[in-house]
């Protein structure tokens, strides 16, 4: 098979994954949700921040330098290995000691047992992880899919497992380490096959992965502190309830989008780099993504807004009531993001990742200060706001520097925008009235207003934007 089929093979597979991954993720919450506590769900969330943040350094971009230069020296993979199990090792001791002051910053004393548990991933995670880069190296996507959703099961059976028996919080942990450790038994498995690590360490052999890896880091905490900032700001001020509360509503109307958007993009990224030296012909292909995606989400998003009173209850039972108002503001979220996406598959395309690094940077210079405030004085709805307010600036700065790359195209994209913006709008109505005169509790509505609001959504595409034809044109070219 060459390598064009096993890249195209390969996308279908991590399609599966994300896919398996993104559903077993919300059925476990909508699980969790009616076993747990808000304060249970924002103390893992505390320990995922400091597990993400370590993770910036540990990697320390291996996987990236590792598939650029087809990295294949045994001494050079042993010493990276070694390399990697040796900062493992030290993220752990760092994080079982400075437990203590989390504990003091966050003001909980239950984070205690939560983070120094969480702190075991990096003695799990660094002995089949460079075996996962080079599978990927080698485009065995079957491979790291099969990894990818054998851990995803068995993890969330033993969260769920563990959480009826009473576990609380610590089901949450011991369930991911339970999914890292299948993860990492997988990888080394199959991986073996490909490099078996011998007795070799010398960081000279290692200094272009090293200086490769250095962008990767700052790249990283810059992204990791825009990303997480109001969660941050949110567990410290308000404590961890009221995060509990933000990452239901992020992780109901954010999480999808964020996992399946860039399948679409994977997908499209070699048609746009054929066009790379035709600004034209790279604009035009842009629109169409950008519809595509907005085609795609919107509804979705517009569907939730309407339905966020009906659905909260009914998927995580009562206490979550205080999700809802945020579930409706993170709608907004999702669909600014969701129209930035395409930006860093045409920057890569025209070779302007730095582009990326000052858009990520004025963000966040922006973002933090209005997380502080709006925080401060309007509490964890202030801090939406604020997320909500800095999504918008981002998608601002975002359409400036396509523009740049590919000239005047908003015109353009506003006549493409209007007809979704329109039908979703309809939509909404529609659904709007049904509540009104039948009601909205329970399954039985709830299936009959998404109904109500498909048929609509469907019926007005269908008739005044694209024809079935259109449609299967659409599949053909991202195919």
């Amino acid at each position: 098979m060459s390598n064009a089929a096993k890249a195209m093979n390969g996308g279908k597979w991590i399609t599966i994954a994300t896919i398996t991954s993104t559903l077993f993720q919300f059925v476990q919450v909508a699980i969790l949700a009616r076993l747990l506590s808000a304060s249970d769900f924002g103390l893992v969330s505390i320990s995922n921040l400091v597990l993400a943040f370590f993770q910036i350094f540990a990697n320390l971009g291996f996987s990236n330098s590792i598939i650029y230069k087809q990295e294949s020296d045994r001494k050079v993979l042993s010493t990276l290995y070694i390399l990697n199990l040796l900062v493992g090792f030290l993220i752990f001791v760092v994080i079982y000691i400075s437990s203590p002051y989390i504990i003091d910053y966050y003001k909980e004393p239950k984070l205690e047992r939560v983070v120094k548990l969480a702190s075991y991933y990096f003695l799990i995670v660094y002995f089949g992880q460079l075996y996962m880069f080079l599978l990927e190296k080698e485009l065995k996507f079957r491979s790291v899919a099969t990894i990818d959703i054998t851990g995803t099961v068995v993890g969330s059976g033993v969260t769920i497992i563990l959480a009826y028996s009473g576990y609380k919080e610590l089901s949450l942990i011991i369930g991911s380490l339970v999914t890292q450790s299948i993860r990492t038994l997988m990888q080394i498995l199959l991986g073996m096959k490909l490099f078996i690590p011998g007795w070799f360490f010398n960081l000279r052999d290692v200094k272009e992965h090293l200086r490769f890896g250095i962008y990767n880091l700052g790249d990283g905490l810059l992204g990791f502190v825009q990303a997480n900032s109001d969660s941050i700001f949110i567990g410290g001020m308000l404590g961890v309830k009221m995060l509990g509360y933000y990452t239901i509503a992020v992780q109901l109307a954010v999480y999808p989008i964020a996992k399946l958007n860039p399948i679409i993009l994977q997908v499209a990224y070699p048609i746009l780099a054929k066009m790379k030296d035709s600004n034209e012909n790279l604009k035009r292909s842009y629109l169409k993504i950008l519809d595509f995606i907005s085609y795609c989400n919107f509804p979705l998003l517009a569907g939730l807004f309407i339905t966020a009173d009906t659905v909260v209850p009914l998927f995580y039972g009562p206490g979550w009531e205080q999700t809802i108002e945020l579930v409706k503001i993170f709608v907004f979220v999702g669909a600014f993001s969701c129209l930035s996406h395409p930006l860093f598959t045409l920057a890569f395309t025209k070779g302007k990742p730095n582009l990326l690094f000052y858009l990520n940077l004025a963000t966040l210079i922006a973002k933090v200060p209005m997380v502080y405030f709006f925080g401060t004085y309007y509490q964890v709805m202030g801090i939406a706001m604020a997320f909500l307010l800095a999504t918008f600036l981002n998608l601002i700065l975002n359409f400036a520097i396509v523009h740049y790359l590919v000239g005047d195209f908003m015109g353009s994209f506003l006549r493409n925008l209007a007809k979704p913006l329109l039908f979703c709008i309809i939509m909404v109505g529609m659904v709007a009235i049904y509540k009104e005169v039948v009601g909205y509790d329970g399954i039985a509505n709830m299936v009959a207003e998404v109904l109500v609001g498909g048929a609509t959504y469907g019926v007005l595409t269908l008739a005044f934007k694209l024809s079935f034809n259109e449609l299967m044109a659409y599949r053909q070219a991202l195919s």
